[in-house]
């Protein structure tokens, strides 16, 4: 059999292994939140409140969804036509057009070259946040962050490229299933060590201080069984009021992490129910879940891009010669941004659901729905969010249950729990 005979047998078992991880780890039964719970939670929420949020995600959504479309016409333009193989010839050129030079450097330009391009958009999002009194940061700590998420994106980044062309070169008939193993690989790995070594680049965290509040939180996580590493205070103020909290990492690296900003605005009650939600996630390993489910998505992704990349029309297009060639990359990133947004709603679906469970998993633990819909009220308030947004975006990109339906799964738990 070829190695394209191969590259398709792979592609059908990875598909089948994938559908059979999200059909059997995804909850796809969802808490009950009917919709009639759903108009009288918006009904009872202040209707300033609600205008403001609406206000605030009209302002957002305009630079938001032009970041996606300038995105994408970048990503075609470079990808489809020879102007991303010239780029990376361009940059490579006072290098002797040396491979890893094409591989590292003009991969990392052409990145570079989208990016910029979509920067404007970044900096409208931060004039609304600021206007909205949501940011409280200013353009200097903005550029400061930036930078840092370019040079992580640029580290990441060049290691990617330059194991994966090395693969290619040293496997040039077989690299998609050594590239389709090291993309899986690489998810795997940046699951146990982004929590570590990039989420303090960007914040500082220190164990939550000794008191009645870190005591029930830690009893409550031995409670649910959950083991957690440390319960951790994330220094968010300082760039933004927003209010979180969220669990990450895997094994010896998973913690809890809440923002400062949900200390000062919640009370302890709220703050306990925002944790049992995220203990909810470690208690049904959706970390792991979406590890795997991420992992096995990569190695997909990298067999459909060899099948698709072979394609003559495309390589035409691109001006190249071979998919596996360095200049060949602008035609990849082509092809990742259009599957990234074809994608998109089948995985804000499934976060939602996962979402939806974590949130049955607080009410179940901490058996308080009054507390659990008080803190959806706040975390709306506070976090501007459209409280029931409009359906074809909520459909679209929503990754969780909207306020109203969050706050009506907990009046459903009320009524079938007589609390």
């Amino acid at each position: 059999m070829t190695p394209r005979g191969w590259a398709v047998l792979t592609l059908a078992g990875l598909t089948v292994a994938l559908l059979v991880a999200v059909a059997l780890l995804v909850p796809w039964h969802r808490p009950p939140a009917p919709r009639a719970d759903q108009l009288a939670a918006l009904r009872d929420l202040p209707a300033e409140q609600v205008a403001r949020a609406r206000a605030f995600r009209g302002a957002l959504r305009p630079g938001g969804w032009a970041a996606l479309a300038v995105g994408l016409l970048v990503a075609l333009a470079v990808g489809l036509t020879p102007l991303g193989g010239r780029l990376v010839e361009l940059v490579a050129r006072p290098f002797g057009g040396h491979w890893v030079a094409q591989a590292v450097l003009g991969g990392l330009a052409v990145l570079l070259v989208a990016d910029l391009l979509t920067l404007p958009f970044a900096a409208w999002r931060q004039t609304v946040l600021t206007r909205y009194g949501l940011s409280t940061q200013g353009w200097g700590g903005w550029t400061a962050d930036l930078l840092k998420s370019y040079a992580v994106s640029a580290v990441v980044g060049a290691l990617a490229l330059l194991g994966f062309y090395t693969v290619v070169r040293l496997a040039p008939r077989w690299w998609w299933a050594f590239g389709a193993a090291g993309a899986a690989g690489l998810v795997v790995l940046l699951s146990f060590v982004l929590p570590v070594l990039v989420e303090p680049v960007f914040n500082r965290f220190t164990p939550m201080e000794q008191g009645p509040l870190r005591t029930e939180l830690t009893a409550l996580a031995a409670r649910d069984g959950v083991p957690v590493r440390d319960v951790l205070v994330a220094d968010a103020s300082r760039r933004t009021r927003a209010v979180n909290a969220y669990v990450s990492g895997l094994g010896p690296t998973r913690r809890v992490v809440v923002y400062d900003t949900l200390l000062r605005e919640a009370t302890p009650a709220e703050v306990t129910s925002v944790v049992a939600h995220e203990l909810g996630h470690a208690k049904d390993r959706d970390v792991w879940t979406g590890t795997l489910t991420g992992a096995l998505g990569a190695a997909l992704g990298v067999v459909v891009l060899y099948l698709l990349g072979s394609a003559g029309l495309l390589l035409r297009l691109a001006g190249v010669d071979s998919i596996a060639e360095p200049r060949a990359f602008p035609l990849l990133l082509a092809l990742v941004t259009v599957a990234g947004l074809v994608t998109a709603p089948a995985q804000a679906l499934v976060s939602r659901r996962v979402e939806a469970r974590a949130d049955a998993h607080a009410l179940a633990l901490t058996g308080d729905p009054a507390t659990f819909e008080a803190m959806q009220r706040r975390l709306a308030g506070v976090n501007l969010a459209d409280p029931d947004p409009p359906r074809w975006e909520y459909l679209y990109s929503a990754s969780h249950p909207s306020t109203v339906e969050r706050m009506a799964a907990a009046r459903a738990y009320a009524r079938e729990t007589g609390r």
